[in-house]
């Protein structure tokens, strides 16, 4: 009994010696990844420094390597390195390189020693807003590849990183594609700080949050996500927050690869993301309880959740009286269903259900039509695959030219067919009216090509009855979508009733008290909404 005591225990003891021996082979290989994910610490010694970048940045031009040295009792070696293009050179020489080589910097200067040297120049001799250590090199070469300049001391395991950016940039000009009438002029440029700026010149509140990270293997573009702390759903944000964290991919170079990763629905016809180009229609969905993601390098700047009911409303519409602002929206919805349906009833009626037309009108459309050889479907197609091609040619071409062959194509193409007797004049009044309402519902111009030529492939099979079922496919699509956890035709589907003040009828702004339910979730009013216009009480 007792030799199986011995042995148990030597057992025992054997599996802790074993166990110990995992643990630290585990400790130690985790303290190697760990390293190896820190990156290469930077060497001591000045020249493997520059020999490193020298290496890295071997076949670039562009990346200049500055050296000099420095007195602090005894020479120091010092280089400067930075990418030419994405700073300003005359910053670096006179607000970097002139203060560090002035004999006397440190004379004045009471007990530097070298342990101390890089505190003080990065505290008292540079004149920088952005300055940073950094230990790795790694870290080094993000920041020249961003745009800012590193400092190398000799003897020194840190570097200096400075923010010296002074690349060219587009001014703030007036977005093409969102022209108004009444309002800001301004617009969104490529350069993310200046977006950033103009959107805290409209809402000057501390509980405007900006979060920044960065996206894309290869370019690392810079992303921000703009919200107002206690208005926007908290739920929202961290689900923004996720959905771009799980993005993979080498590269970043617009807005919309952003939207094609996070949209929740990737294979509808209807976006669910919303994007702008003007700051003071972003200020306002933020305002809501909206996120806005701000995108490095390009004008135009994401908002969600996304309504349908925002793609008939402007910033114009809060700042004239409601009033033709709301007749304007239901103008908005007529040309919806028009530049997505005309042509479709168009064939339908031609073709399938001639009862339905009075009968001079139809008399007219048959005398139009007799000496046409195409069908009233084929002719309709044709002429619509026409407009897109000249439409096509006016937005590639440059502005001047683009105008030009848009409008004397149109005419001249459209007269020219009608003389010939390839189609007849009811047809270019159907594709005229439907191009000219197009241009009217622009943020759903994707959905409505691809919804036009679905409705009309129907009509021209089933006549009115396939109208009306490609009709119900499309509203039972658009019920079914969600823009992060808020349904897509909200207010009308599900209804919030205290949201139909601004959904299709834009009521006073003084009325509208609270903020969209459906948006933030939560009852949220508006600051200073019981204020009316009017004279005060007691004043005559």
């Amino acid at each position: 009994m007792g030799i199986f005591v011995i042995r148990g225990a030597g057992i025992f003891k054997m599996f802790r010696f074993l166990k110990k021996i995992r643990s630290l082979k585990s400790s130690s290989t985790n303290g190697a990844q760990n390293n190896q994910a820190n990156g290469e610490s930077i060497d001591i010694k000045l020249n493997s420094n520059l020999n490193k970048l020298q290496q890295i940045f071997e076949h670039s031009a562009d990346v200049k390597f500055r050296e000099f040295e420095i007195y602090n009792r005894a020479p120091v070696n010092v280089f400067v390195c930075f990418i030419q293009g994405l700073v300003s050179e005359e910053y670096i020489n006179f607000h970097i390189i002139k203060p560090l080589m002035r004999a006397d910097l440190f004379e004045d200067i009471e007990n530097t020693s070298s342990e101390d040297l890089l505190k003080i120049i990065g505290k008292r001799v540079l004149s920088s807003s952005d300055i940073k250590e950094v230990q790795t090199m790694d870290k080094v070469n993000e920041g020249i590849l961003a745009g800012k300049a590193i400092i190398f001391l000799d003897g020194f395991r840190k570097a200096l990183l400075i923010g010296a950016h002074g690349f060219e940039s587009r001014g703030i000009e007036e977005p093409e594609t969102e022209a108004s009438v009444r309002g800001s002029r301004e617009g969104f440029n490529e350069v993310l700080k200046v977006n950033i700026s103009l959107i805290r010149r409209r809402i000057q509140n501390k509980k405007l949050v900006f979060e920044d990270m960065q996206i894309g293997k290869q370019t690392k573009t810079n992303i921000w996500i703009g919200y107002i702390k206690g208005i926007a759903n908290p739920e929202v944000i961290d689900e923004v927050r996720n959905r771009l964290k799980r993005i993979d991919t080498d590269m970043i170079l617009e807005s919309g690869y952003i939207e094609q990763f996070i949209e929740d629905h990737p294979y509808s016809i209807f976006p669910t993301v919303g994007n702008s180009e003007k700051p003071d229609k972003v200020s306002g969905k933020i305002l809501e309880g909206r996120i806005a993601i701000f995108c490095d390098g390009t004008p135009f700047v994401l908002t969600v959740p996304h309504l349908f009911i925002e793609s008939i409303q402007v910033p114009e519409d809060y700042y004239s009286r409601p009033y033709l602002a709301s007749l304007m929206r239901l103008f908005r919805i007529l040309a919806l269903f028009l530049t997505i349906s005309t042509p479709a009833i168009f064939v339908s009626v031609a073709t399938y259900h001639h009862e339905m037309v009075p009968s001079l009108l139809l008399t007219t459309m048959a005398a139009a039509e007799e000496k046409v050889p195409f069908p009233a479907f084929l002719e309709a197609l044709l002429m619509i695959i026409l407009f897109e091609l000249l439409r096509e040619a006016g937005v590639r071409m440059p502005r001047p030219v683009g105008s030009a062959i848009s409008i004397v194509g149109a005419l001249v193409i459209g007269e020219a067919a009608v003389q010939a007797g390839l189609v007849s004049a009811p047809m270019v009044i159907v594709v005229a009216l439907t191009a000219i309402t197009g241009f009217i519902v622009t943020s759903l111009n994707d959905a409505v090509i691809l919804a036009r030529f679905f409705l009309l492939f129907l009509s021209g099979a089933l006549g009115f009855y396939g109208l009306l079922m490609g009709t119900f496919v499309l509203i039972g699509h658009v019920c079914s979508l969600r823009s992060f956890g808020t349904p897509y035709l909200t207010p009308m589907g599900p209804i919030f009733f205290s949201e139909w003040k601004d959904a299709i009828i834009r009521m006073p702004l003084w009325f509208l008290k609270s903020r969209p339910q459906s948006i933030t979730w939560t009852e949220s009013k508006r600051e200073g909404s019981e204020n009316k216009p009017g004279r005060p009480e007691g004043e005559s």
